[in-house]
């Protein structure tokens, strides 16, 4: 319906104006019907994938679930890869196969360690196998005890003792016997990788106020946050720089690269099976489900499955062989939830039979025998080994780890510790700084992540607007603009000049909503001088309450801080890995009330977008995505998502700082806006 068609019939209905209060789109007391105000998604949802419908249609979808994915991972764009300085020394025979202690530098100072085992009788190039551990302590040198293996021999989880007790080492030896170079890596904070501790690895649970500063700061700050700094992207990182070392064998075969790992270990898998096309075969074991996706903080990271989640994930490996295990955990579902979809993603690639799942729930979570076993026969058959049996798995005896460990006096163990996390990180910060400010187009795509711009596209938009008042020169209209795809609502106070519109609009923005039109927000009566100047041009005028702003508060009262999810562990990535921060659904809002002025229904033929004191970098954000504004005008008072001292601050933004801040983003707009700070106000703002 035409806006003065719309005016008119709705102007029959004239509504009392109440003097001290800003005109509402809804009775006092009651909250726009939104779906963000339901309780937030923590790791223990539902994390459905729906398979593609076409080979097009993978192409373009998995393209943006790995973009997304690499940029929650902090690995867009990725590290400078400095020299690994490998160490590989103290070969050991143990028959037919060796091992040798393994340490490699994947950052300056930044040290990998692991054991690499060998097979004694093959020679030529062979396959190079990784294999990450999960969260099984010491995992490289587990022993889980004579009883405990024995209780898994009676149940039929193992065969033999020593294999019983560190199913982690039988995995390697296995695979070494079938004609494999192996390399077993620690995860960080195990093991003989402590540089980053265990406590800080996979048990932080307390904000550290020493290490946030703009400065030098620590893992799960705000300032490590606004860099996409997580153990997330340093483990993945050094499974990427593992792949470096192992290619680089002059035994292995680089066009025969596999990786294979439970639980933590299947989620390091998942991740550089995705991101790493080195990986030729894959096999995640009891990690991939529908269901729980990781609660160790390492395999959480902000952004990460805010749209997606390990299903997703694994399906990125597509059509390349992949096989899945389950267990009686969170991936006993697996048979009905999720591995159809990906057998189904493989069938629409035409490689049907590179998807497997061995699917064992009457096990508790493991890599045992049987997983270990349906592992043999999945590498032999795609790492072409020529085995007839490769199920078989003879005993062997348990190193300990007197003879694994990597440090000894001659090579010491290297320092750790807070001064060498804040170190690590600030070489990082300014590693990956140098690579956006040369490449403004990296910097575009990764905002574009950070603010979630896809989820804005061919959303459907409507509005329901009711005259409230009319004064001698303007008309007062109030309603929700509804943002149908999304479930998203905003209250907007719209004012058309009553006789001589000009077809343009103004979005006023302001820190406390629609009331920042009005002179004292407190006692909303008369409009500010700039409004009712903008009104004397035939300017139309917008003020909209973003979410958790004006209607959306039951006692008026602004949030000093956000909401999280019931994980009571100080780690952002548990909130905001699995939801858009509220900054990021503050600029949604701005950019449904530009799509609505934009509207085919609506008669504006310019849009622009005023936003002082509190709210300029709400404006730059909505500026950036938006190709629809005509004049910008930002006062950002110097803010820098970089100061923002708090995970839960509203304004807490993952990502924000390491692709280049408020500056850049700034710069990449299609429209340059005026910078109050400054400049002033622009004269066609300004009263006479």
């Amino acid at each position: 319906m035409p806006l003065k068609v719309l005016i008119y019939y709705t102007s029959l209905f004239l509504l009392t104006f109440q003097i001290n209060a800003a005109p509402r789109a809804l009775d006092e007391g009651q909250l726009p019907d939104d779906v963000r105000l339901l309780p937030l998604k923590d790791l223990n949802g539902y994390f459905p994938f729906t398979p593609p419908s076409s080979k097009k249609d993978w192409d373009r979808r998995s393209s943006k679930i790995r973009h997304e994915l690499r940029v929650a991972a902090g690995l867009y764009p990725e590290p400078t890869r400095s020299p690994l300085n490998a160490v590989v020394r103290d070969k050991k025979d143990c028959g037919d196969y060796t091992i040798e202690k393994v340490y490699i530098e994947t950052l300056p100072g930044f040290f990998l360690t692991g054991t690499l085992y060998r097979p004694k009788k093959y020679v030529g190039k062979r396959p190079g196998i990784l294999c990450p551990h999960g969260h099984w302590r010491n995992a490289r040198f587990y022993d889980a005890g004579e009883s405990k293996a024995k209780q898994e021999i009676e149940i039929g989880a193992e065969k033999n003792l020593d294999s019983a007790r560190n199913p982690y080492q039988a995995r390697c030896v296995g695979l070494a016997r079938l004609g494999c170079t192996v390399f077993q890596y620690d995860m960080m904070g195990d093991s003989d990788n402590n540089q980053i501790s265990h406590e800080i690895t996979h048990r932080f649970a307390r904000q550290r106020a020493a290490l946030i500063t703009d400065k030098e700061w620590g893992l799960y700050s705000p300032q490590a946050e606004s860099h996409l700094q997580s153990i997330l992207m340093l483990q993945t990182w050094n499974s990427m720089r593992a792949i470096d070392f192992v290619e680089a064998l002059e035994d292995v075969d680089p066009d025969r690269i596999a990786v294979t790992g439970a639980s933590g270990g299947g989620t390091q898998t998942f991740m550089v099976s995705a991101l790493d096309p080195r990986v030729k075969v894959s096999m995640p074991a009891v990690m991939v489900s529908t269901a729980m996706q990781g609660g160790c903080t390492c395999e959480n990271a902000s952004l990460l499955r805010i749209n997606e989640g390990n299903v997703a994930f694994a399906a990125l490996f597509a059509p390349k062989p992949l096989g899945l295990t389950t267990a009686n955990d969170w991936t006993k579902e697996m048979i009905t939830k999720g591995f159809p979809e990906l057998k189904k993603t493989y069938e629409v690639l035409g490689y049907s039979q590179n998807i497997m799942l061995h699917n064992r729930i009457e096990f508790d979570h493991n890599y045992n025998l049987p997983s270990r076993q349906s592992m043999y026969r999945w590498f032999n058959r795609h790492l072409n080994l020529g085995h007839e049996k490769p199920e078989i798995e003879k005993p062997h005896k348990r190193l300990t780890k007197e003879e694994l460990t990597v440090w000894d006096k001659d090579n010491p163990m290297p320092t750790g510790g807070e001064r060498f996390e804040t170190k690590l990180l600030s070489y990082l910060t300014q590693d990956i700084t140098k690579k956006i400010l040369n490449d403004p187009e990296v910097a575009k795509k990764g905002w574009e992540v950070v603010l979630g711009s896809d989820s804005e596209r061919n959303n459907e938009v409507e509005w329901e607007l009711t005259v409230k008042n009319k004064e001698d020169n303007y008309v007062e209209m109030c309603g929700l603009i509804n943002n149908i795809t999304s479930k998203e609502s905003v209250p907007a106070l719209f004012l058309y000049p009553k006789n001589s519109w000009n077809k343009r609009v103004v979005i006023w923005l302001t820190k406390t909503g629609k009331s920042g039109l009005y002179k004292n927000v407190d006692s909303p009566s008369e409009l500010k001088d700039e409004v009712l100047h903008l009104l004397d041009q035939g300017i139309a005028v917008c003020g909209i309450d973003l979410f958790m702003q004006g209607e959306f508060l039951k006692d008026g009262k602004a949030h000093k801080v956000t909401r999280t999810v019931a994980n009571k562990r100080e780690a952002a990535a548990y909130t905001h890995g699995y939801n858009y921060s509220l900054f990021v659904k503050r600029v949604r809002d701005i950019l449904t009330t530009i799509k609505m002025i934009d509207s085919d229904h609506h008669e504006a033929n310019h849009i622009d977008l005023i936003a002082l004191k509190g709210s300029g970098h709400w404006a730059a954000a909505a500026n950036f995505l938006s190709k629809n504004l005509s004049k910008v005008v930002i006062e950002t008072e110097g803010f820098e998502f970089i100061n923002v001292n708090s995970i839960r601050h509203p304004d807490f933004l993952p990502g924000a700082a390491r692709y280049g801040d408020m500056k850049m983003l700034m710069s990449l707009a299609k429209t340059k806006p005026w910078i109050v700070d400054d400049k002033g106000l622009p004269k066609w703002i300004k009263p006479d």
